[in-house]
């Protein structure tokens, strides 16, 4: 019994590392499993592959919205291309339809210059009230009177001129037609009338350029009536106020024939 007795406890002490490795060995298959388990390694990998994926779709989408912006930009850029050349294009007609009115223009004035000079020109002749261009501008009627003046037709030429100033009271052209129907009478010896139409000149367009040569006028013709004062004054007038004009020359030249003459 005594050798019984003591061999128990030895049998014991010989199981218990045993035991222990046994349990240690099995802890340790545990956590080889858990890190090695086929299960949670496929979980990674489809965790991982998604991850992937999702960056990929994300930069395909940010890929796809840079191509648009980039489409967008180009349309854009092609439109204000076709604008610009729809601009270009109406400025172009603009200017081309300007052209045309112009060269139209020219071609009806050279028309009706042309007929004012057929119908009063060629031996025709002008009744009192009546125009040398009929239905024309203030332009042709005046010019058509002034070619009757150049030809040394003053008669005529003084009706034009009467019937141009009534037709076209506003007209531009009213102070030249004025001082040259004075001229007509001036050089037809009509100092008296003439006198008085060169000083309508004077009164009624004080800012015409022909106020000097209507003051000169003025001038010779108070010489011609002998009225020496009175041409002294005008001409003088002439050379203080419009020394570098052809009108003062000649005013001075006038002065200086006067002087030389006997009183």
């Amino acid at each position: 019994m005594r050798v019984l007795a003591i061999s128990q406890p030895m049998k014991h002490a010989r199981l218990a590392p045993a035991v222990i490795g046994l349990v240690l060995c099995a802890g340790c298959d545990g956590m080889l499993s858990r890190q090695d388990d086929p299960l949670q390694l496929k979980m990674q990998e489809v965790d991982n592959r998604l991850v992937r994926v999702e960056r990929l779709v994300s930069n395909e989408g940010l890929v796809n919205l840079m191509s648009q912006l980039d489409a967008i930009r180009k349309d854009v850029q092609s439109l204000r291309n076709d604008v610009e050349t729809l601009q270009y294009q109406v400025e172009q007609s603009n200017g081309r339809q300007r052209e045309r009115y112009l060269d139209i223009d020219r071609r009806l004035q050279a028309i009706e210059q042309a007929n004012a000079q057929r119908t009063v020109f060629d031996g025709g002749s002008l009744s009192p009230g009546q125009l040398p261009v009929p239905g024309g501008t203030d332009r042709a009627n005046y010019q058509a009177a002034f070619e009757l003046l150049k030809q040394g037709r003053y008669d005529q030429a003084a009706i034009a001129l009467q019937q141009f100033m009534v037709a076209f009271p506003a007209s531009e052209l009213s102070d030249n037609a004025q001082y040259w129907l004075a001229e007509t009478q001036y050089v037809t010896q009509q100092y008296k009338a003439a006198l008085p139409a060169f000083q309508i000149v004077l009164d009624r367009y004080p800012d015409s350029r022909k106020i000097p040569d209507a003051l000169l006028k003025i001038g010779y013709c108070n010489y011609e009536l002998k009225r020496m004062g009175a041409a002294e004054k005008a001409l003088k007038t002439v050379v203080a106020d419009y020394p570098e004009t052809t009108a003062a020359r000649l005013a001075s030249q006038r002065l200086d024939r006067i002087k030389s003459e006997p009183r």
